[in-house]
């Protein structure tokens, strides 16, 4: 029989999609294979076909449950003898599927990977005739992949214990090369025919949006008709996200690892039913599932690399009609996923998410971004990205970028991008006067700019390969540079909203200290506080700042004189902050000290606890919050508790069991919440301290 009789006789489809012949042609060959197809690229027909071709069993190793359910489904409604065996399946189902299999009447199982753990399976297994093994999601299998599965690495060792090799098929959606090198090694693939599609899905729009309120904007994107997937990078961002989409009426679904299995399964098919239009949603939700007409994807976080974000883009718009994939991209994102990446041993998971990173800062055409990181050549701009339709207001900074690349050529070793921003501003700390970039033309060139806007440029010549990074994080001025530094090319950056370098509502110091050297030394304390990622009180409190304006240090050991320096901030920033009272006292030589004004706060400032409550609305956990801002836990949940009591915290859901949390509650209005010792009394051995804590911010929310 024809493939293509074949196709229309068994699915319906008159013609193959791109590749789709040629890879079912192979594995009937007798050939291992290796494909790499984009989300929507009709992988799943590539083995389905050929299993229905070849004699005996079919064996499809999937790690997701949703997708071995929907493809069964799909397969079944169609006339073809296909089954799966996973953890939600009962003993007698179980039984049933074994019978089949006995009596040869199965073409197609899907199994997941842990079951190749059982031995006893393995054995009965053995004794039925397999003709194929294809690896769906084949990226699992190698450490280098967005997704590692450890138990992908069985699949050789079963395929070792088969009386007789099958052909191997492997297929994944998002590859590098050095994810494809792995996935054929770790497999053992035996000369394997790869074949690599267009990554490119022409009818997806892509679209980065930095908004100051993300969740108004989110209000703006979804309706009550389309198909919208909406993902979240935490559980607690997902659960409240559901909560005010539902109470607006929304026909709505969440969808997380945190649910029991039944809630996912319900979630799930009411989405895929229609029933509900939108499903907010983890990255646990949605690999496999065949929903054709997802009109929008919205990751309402930034996602921790550019794979799993196009794989979960690319979940829309699989019918090839028009559709959007819309990144709500905030720098606070960027902590979360650090804090995240901490977590795991991925090796490569840093790098991966600096990808990301510059793919939400890029100003160029984002569809080309994606495609150039997966290895396809592009030429022209797609015209169908928030870039190339001019929905991003772009500022012109090609003479900026010039002096950049000028400075990082004549510095000539390849330094970190806070001495490059050190040298372009024109500091004299201590490193800079020991490599004599002092003596630069460029040094100081750029003392006008504040560092942040530097990094942005810097930022976006790394993203549009005009600076290259080593291993060691140190920047080099690459080939193409040449091309902006003779004028030939041009460079732009999305337009942000920079702080001033003085403003007169700042806070002034309360003691009897020159307010223009106190200002300059927040200055700089503001400048590594962005360039730490960590509050500014972190580096130096107002009242160390204060001191030093007072004593005025003229060396190390003076420093050390400071009101909270100790030595090993003392060797950390004295070379910033010296540098800059010796300037100003220099300039000043004459200076008398002015009258104290009044300590002016800026109205524009959000005070610390409120920070942290706004933090929790967002869905952050008190340790992510924590993380984020640099604090401990304890002051967290100091803040939290602050907030909650004068009614700035909207709700909060304490993370302890239901039954302890009852306990809790009966004790605050059994003893009261002034104090945490009688309620910990009260309760003798049942709850923590910590317990308690939580309990009581979200009794102060929703209970007092």
């Amino acid at each position: 029989m024809q493939l293509e009789t074949a196709l229309q006789q068994h699915f319906g489809y008159s013609s193959f999609r791109s590749g789709q012949k040629e890879i079912i042609e192979t594995i009937l060959s007798g050939r291992d294979v290796l494909g790499v197809l984009p989300t929507g690229g009709g992988k799943s027909i590539c083995y389905q076909l050929s299993g229905l071709m070849l004699p005996g069993l079919t064996v499809v190793i999937s790690p997701l449950i949703s997708l071995m359910k929907d493809q069964v489904d799909t397969l079944t409604q169609l006339g073809i003898p296909a089954a799966y065996l996973n953890s939600t399946i009962s003993n007698q189902e179980f039984q049933e599927v074994t019978r089949q299999l006995r009596q040869n009447t199965l073409k197609l199982l899907y199994i997941a990977p842990e079951r190749l753990d059982n031995e006893g399976f393995i054995s009965f297994l053995r004794q039925q005739p397999i003709s194929l093994v294809a690896i769906d999601e084949a990226h699992c299998v190698s450490q280098w992949g967005f997704d590692f599965r450890p138990s992908y690495r069985k699949i050789n060792h079963f395929i070792d214990y088969l009386p007789e090799r099958p052909v191997l098929a492997s297929f994944t959606a998002t590859a590098t090369d050095l994810v494809q090198e792995d996935i054929v090694k770790q497999l053992d693939l035996k000369d394997p025919e790869v074949f690599i599609n267009s990554f490119d899905r022409p009818n997806i729009k892509f679209t980065v949006l930095e908004p100051d309120n993300r969740e108004a904007t989110l209000y703006q994107l979804i309706n009550h008709e389309e198909a919208i997937i909406i993902y979240a990078s935490t559980r607690k961002q997902v659960d409240k996200l559901y909560e005010k989409l539902h109470r607006k009426g929304y026909a709505v679904s969440k969808y997380h690892a945190g649910m029991k299995q039944e809630e996912r399964r319900q979630a799930q098919n009411a989405f895929i039913n229609d029933q509900t239009n939108i499903v907010v949603a983890t990255n646990a939700f949605g690999m496999g599932i065949d929903k054709t007409d997802v009109r929008k994807v919205i990751h309402y976080n930034l996602p921790k690399d550019l794979e799993s974000y196009y794989q979960e883009a690319g979940r829309a718009g699989r019918d090839s009609l028009e559709a959007e994939a819309i990144l709500l991209y905030h720098s606070q994102d960027i902590m979360t996923n650090k804090y995240l990446i901490a977590q795991s041993s991925d090796q490569l998971a840093e790098e991966r998410l600096e990808t990301m990173i510059r793919y939400a800062n890029f100003t160029g055409c984002l569809r080309n971004y994606i495609l150039e990181y997966f290895g396809e050549d592009t030429t022209e701009a797609c015209q169908n990205c928030s870039t190339c339709l001019g929905e991003v207001k772009l500022v012109e900074v090609t003479k900026e970028a010039q002096m950049i690349l000028s400075c990082i050529i004549r510095m000539k070793l390849n330094f970190g991008m806070t001495m490059i921003v050190d040298v372009l501003r024109g500091s004299q700390n201590q490193r800079i006067l020991e490599n004599k970039f002092d003596e630069l033309s460029t040094h100081g060139i750029m003392k006008k700019y504040s560092a942040q806007q530097i990094r942005d440029i810097l930022s976006a010549l790394v993203a549009h390969r005009y600076i290259g990074v080593t291993e060691y994080r140190g920047l080099y001025a690459t080939s193409k540079a040449n091309s902006l530094l003779l004028g030939e090319a041009g460079l732009s950056i999305k337009e942000r909203t920079y702080k001033e370098t003085t403003q007169s509502t700042t806070i002034r110091p309360s003691t009897n200290v020159n307010p223009d050297l106190y200002e300059a030394l927040r200055e700089i304390r503001w400048e590594l506080a962005q360039a730490e990622k960590v509050p500014a009180y972190i580096i130096f409190s107002n009242k160390s700042l204060e001191d030093m304006a007072s004593k005025c240090p003229k060396n190390e050991h003076e420093f050390l004189a400071v009101e909270g320096v100790g030595s090993v901030k003392a060797d950390k920033y004295a070379g910033q902050f010296l540098p800059v009272i010796q300037e100003f006292l220099s300039t000043n030589k004459n200076i008398t000290t002015k009258e104290p004004e009044p300590l002016r706060r800026n109205t524009t400032q959000t005070a610390s606890y409120l920070e942290s409550a706004e933090y929790a609305e967002e869905g952050l956990t008190p340790y992510e919050i924590a993380i984020e801002r640099g604090i401990s836990e304890s002051t967290v949940l100091s803040h939290l508790t602050q907030a909650a009591e004068e009614g700035e915290l909207e709700e909060f859901d304490a993370d302890v069991a239901a039954s302890k949390k009852q306990l809790i509650k009966k004790a605050f209005r059994k003893v009261g919440t002034e104090a945490l010792r009688p309620v910990k009394e009260y309760l003798e051995e049942e709850a923590t301290y910590e317990d308690i804590k939580y309990v009581l911010i979200e009794y102060l929310v929703k209970d007092s």
